[in-house]
């Protein structure tokens, strides 16, 4: 069971909650979202309504909606929040600190604090402002919860008994603006994730059944509808092109800071945004199912799943607030008891210690800071699955990478052409993909594709196969051949001048094919699976970051010598069928320790599952991909790996920074109130400055790689 909880906001009505459910046996779990402010139960069969009525209890009733039994499928209610702060708080916050600002000047004018006006206009701040807060504290002593609300109606309370009426009033003023600050800043954590649902238009142009084009609500559209882009406009579903011819800017779903060329064919994502053409296209996935709702469901669940940081800092906070309440306590008790000194000030230094004490701070820190890190990876076409991944970055020492499809596009490609003799390349081209056309064989596709599958091809008639070595067909009543090595040799044309060509494309392992006539070589054709052009920029970036870079591939030893020499990759093992690359990424943990492993995501499965981190290429055309690996690269751009490295040390460094302020300052203002040289409202400003400054040391992160 999903419920919102709007008032869900740290911790402290986090341990309210689970005093509320304690006593239902039937909550296995209790988990708590405070970015979606979303509480997840797992149970076994316990009445919805029970649960809500035990939430009023603790003032945390849910939102009457119903939810779907798994967190973050639903994107438009679950990214949907009202504002964190309204007008109206806003303005009663204001009226308390004006009143309390009066109360202060009047006392620094010469008017006794104790006085009645001075007492009058403090209690109506108090009251205006604070009642909230005094009705959480009171919810808070009645489940025995030692919370932030408890905490300051006590302060405020010993405050006002004491007769310091002024302080009492502005402690209840600062608490509350830090409060609706803060939520403020939550809010744009939140945002930072809602702006990727605001990536894709609500409505979207397609064609109707008599042939004409209506604009609908995108959410209504069925796969295989045809739908249309104009100049400008964003996509609003994936698609497949039908007609049309446009630059693509694709940034916002791949990271590319180029436009992509899209035609007949080529795929588009929804969210991404077309050029100057027109572009029809069919839909490939529904509103709920586009490339763009995938996103924003895995960063959601993934900033829902706790990093080990976070869970340290969590079993961190458990013991360290009741260590804190202990010493108080000790230092209300002790100077009075011992050393007869005055019960008010002592008692004072105590509340001031409470007020300092709470662990909020320190237990938003980790995830506004992981938020922000996913957010910050989303943008730039990087799909992290969860905190654990994104925080194990850092200590990342090897990566292993599959041959094709992840160094090589994955296909093979026309990569030379060289004309023997005084001829016509393009018509010696033409006549290469005529009879390669007749054929299903890799090769022959790179060779076809080479010439264009739009432009004329020549008619070819009794076209023979030969297996083994290629074919022959006859062409303007002369017969010509197409194939390798092998069948130049028996056709008795392979001469020393074709040898001294044929021999360098071979030792660069390319594949080679001859086109012949039946008395002589016509050209020499070379085909391979390229290396990416961004391949060898990102090795070198891996090998700068310290990491040891090792190929894996099922390809022959020759074939990966080649790639991995052109890429700069020190180390390759070859012919290894998947059980085997799984034992290699075994011995690499072995030696390394933290090891990533980057494939496609279904013959890589294996190696990629054992990896401590485990990279997929090609996410946004993969389903595949996205179930399988921890990390998506969705451009099937290398240098992302990268630049995931560089976020994730950044992640890393930044936990630690919020964890070292959020201690170093409560420290030292515990160790000023210990001394009695701290005041409350410096203990308001310590606690929730600090949770500020952590939120926004966090959310420094959604800039990362900016400019």
């Amino acid at each position: 069971m999903v419920l919102r909880v709007t008032k869900l906001c740290c911790p402290t009505e986090a341990n309210l909650i689970r005093k509320a459910l304690a006593d239902m046996k039937e909550i296995l779990h209790l988990d708590f979202d405070f970015i979606r402010k979303e509480l997840v139960l797992v149970h076994r069969g316990v009445d919805r309504r029970t649960i809500i009525a035990a939430l009023r209890t603790v003032d945390m009733e849910p939102d009457p909606e119903e939810r779907d039994a798994a967190p973050g499928m639903d994107q438009s209610r679950s990214l949907s929040l009202p504002p964190a702060v309204s007008r109206r708080e806003w303005r009663v916050t204001a009226f308390a600190g004006v009143i309390a600002s009066a109360a202060e000047i009047l006392v620094w004018s010469g008017v006794d604090e104790r006085s009645p006006w001075i007492a009058g206009l403090a209690l109506v701040s108090i009251l205006a402002g604070g009642l909230g807060t005094l009705k959480r504290g009171w919810i808070a002593l009645r489940h025995l919860s030692l919370n932030i609300h408890f905490l300051m109606s006590l302060a405020v309370l010993g405050a006002m008994a004491i007769g310091q009426w002024p302080e009492a009033a502005m402690v209840i003023f600062l608490f509350s603006l830090a409060e609706r600050i803060e939520a403020l800043s939550m809010d744009r954590a939140r945002h930072a994730v809602r702006e990727l649902m605001s990536l894709a238009p609500e409505t979207v142009t397609v064609q109707n059944e008599d042939g004409g084009w209506e604009t609908v609500n995108a959410s209504t559209v069925a796969v295989g509808c045809l739908a249309r882009v104009k100049p400008g406009e964003r996509i609003a579903l994936d698609g497949l092109v039908a007609s049309g011819r446009s630059d693509v800017d694709q940034a916002p779903i791949t990271g590319e800071s180029v436009p992509v060329t899209k035609e007949t064919g080529h795929p588009l994502y929804a969210g991404s945004i077309n050029g100057l053409g027109v572009l029809e296209y069919r839909i490939t996935a529904d509103f709920k199912h586009s490339t763009l709702a995938r996103i924003i469901d895995t960063v959601q669940e993934a900033q829902a799943k706790r990093a080990p940081m976070q869970r340290f800092v969590d079993q961190f906070a458990r013991y360290y607030t009741p260590a804190v309440v202990v010493i108080a306590g000790v230092i209300a008790a002790a100077p009075p008891l011992l050393f007869d000194a005055p019960f008010a000030t002592w008692f004072y230094n105590a509340l001031v210690m409470l007020v300092v004490a709470c662990p909020c701070a320190l237990v938003i820190s980790t995830p506004v800071t992981v938020v922000s890190g996913l957010a910050a990876g989303a943008r730039r076409g990087i799909l992290i699955k969860g905190g654990l991944y994104l925080e194990q970055a850092h200590g990342l020492k090897a990566i292993a990478l599959d041959k094709t499809g992840t160094l090589t596009h994955g296909r093979l490609e026309m990569t030379d052409f060289v004309v023997l003799g005084e001829r016509n390349r393009d018509q010696l081209l033409r006549l290469a993909a005529s009879l390669e056309a007749h054929s299903e064989h890799p090769v022959a596709a790179a060779i076809t594709a080479a010439w264009g599958k739009e432009r004329p091809l020549l008619h070819v008639r009794h076209f023979e196969a030969l297996v083994g070595r290629g074919a022959r067909g006859t062409v303007s009543g002369e017969v010509h051949h197409i194939g390798n090595h092998r069948l130049l040799e028996e056709l008795g044309l392979c001469r020393p001048e074709v040898e001294a060509i044929l021999l360098p494309l071979e030792q660069d392992e390319k594949t080679v094919v001859i086109l012949a006539s039946s008395s002589e070589p016509l050209a020499i054709i070379a085909v391979s699976d390229r290396l990416r052009e961004t391949t060898p920029e990102a090795i070198r970036a891996l090998h700068d970051l310290g990491l040891a870079v090792t190929m894996l591939t099922g390809d022959n030893a020759a074939t990966a010598q080649a790639i991995a020499r052109h890429a700069g990759i020190p180390e390759a093992r070859a012919e290894l069928l998947p059980e085997e690359k799984w034992r290699a990424i075994e011995e690499l943990i072995r030696q390394h320790g933290v090891v990533g492993m980057v494939g496609d995501g279904i013959n890589d499965a294996p190696a990629l599952a054992r990896a401590s981190i485990g990279f997929a290429m090609g996410g946004a055309a993969t389903d595949a991909a996205l179930e399988t690996a921890d990390v998506v690269i969705m451009n099937d751009d290398l240098r992302k790996i990268g630049e995931f490295v560089r976020l994730g040390r950044a992640t890393r460094r930044v936990l630690w920074q919020n964890i070292v302020l959020a201690l170093g300052i409560k420290g030292f203002f515990l160790v000023l109130a210990g001394l009695g040289l701290a005041t409350l409202w410096m203990a308001v400003l310590a606690d929730m400055g600090t949770s500020l400054l952590v939120i926004f040391n966090g959310r420094r992160l959604l800039r990362f790689g900016a400019g």
